[in-house]
């Protein structure tokens, strides 16, 4: 039976090192692999290059491995939330590249998918076509956008099973998905972790074939999400 269970996050972190390229699933703080996060923290490896839609905020999130420089370059769509990453950036500490969000998500599915570049027409007549190839389409004009390429993918999602096969809850549904399998080993961190069997074939969104690794996290802060309830009336 196929069993990718790993028994905690120092194991499912085994051989990342130095100047490595990490993707992290997510969308703002919502459904950010926290676990993988802290353990990249304590590790302290230096030179990173990350891909995430966003770089979190200065004390949760990326801005943690931000607060330690260990990020040599982001990969971004939207960095707005955080003043480390605001001062590194303007004192040249840190490099960036900053894509429409449409366009990072279809790189990490174009890498998912094996396929090596794409055309789309976001970006095209603005900076981020910049020294890139375009061509014309039916009369509209096309960027090519190269897909990821990363050593490790990490990944948040509500339940999973030994054999990878993930469901995502809510919001958390978001670059999560696409980021499967977009890296050379992805990582899953999953609230509830469950013999396989267990899960209904209907519910599961990503097979476990785009999945390596995959533990149950220890703790999940959910930063962003909260429960309002009416006051009872008498």
């Amino acid at each position: 039976m196929i069993n990718k269970k790993v028994a905690n996050v120092t194991e499912a972190l085994k051989g990342v090192k130095d100047n490595m390229t990490f993707m992290f699933g997510g969308f703002g703080l919502s459904g950010i692999p926290e676990n993988a996060i802290a353990g990249l923290v304590k590790l302290n490896i230096k030179g990173l290059t990350c891909i995430s839609n966003n770089a979190g905020v200065d004390d949760f999130g990326l801005g943690l491995l931000l607060q330690q420089k260990q990020i040599k370059k982001m990969i971004s769509s939207y960095v707005g939330e955080n003043d480390e990453f605001e001062r590194q950036m303007l004192s040249g500490e840190l490099d960036v590249e900053l894509i429409p969000q449409g366009t990072l998500a279809e790189r990490a599915r174009a890498a998912q998918a094996g396929f090596p570049a794409f055309y789309t027409p976001a970006g095209y007549g603005t900076e981020v076509a910049e020294g890139k190839e375009t061509r014309e389409f039916n009369g509209k004009m096309y960027v090519l956008e190269n897909a990821f390429k990363a050593d490790y993918g990490f990944i948040k999602a509500w339940k999973g099973d030994a054999a990878g096969n993930l469901i995502f809850k809510g919001t958390a549904r978001n670059f999560n998905p696409n980021m499967c399998g977009a890296a050379n080993i992805t990582v899953a961190e999953v609230e509830e972790l469950v013999p396989v069997g267990e899960l209904d074939p209907n519910q599961v969104h990503v097979p476990g074939i785009f999945v390596q690794r995959i533990f149950k996290g220890a703790h999940f802060e959910k930063r962003i999400e909260q429960r309002t309830v009416r006051q009872k009336s008498n």
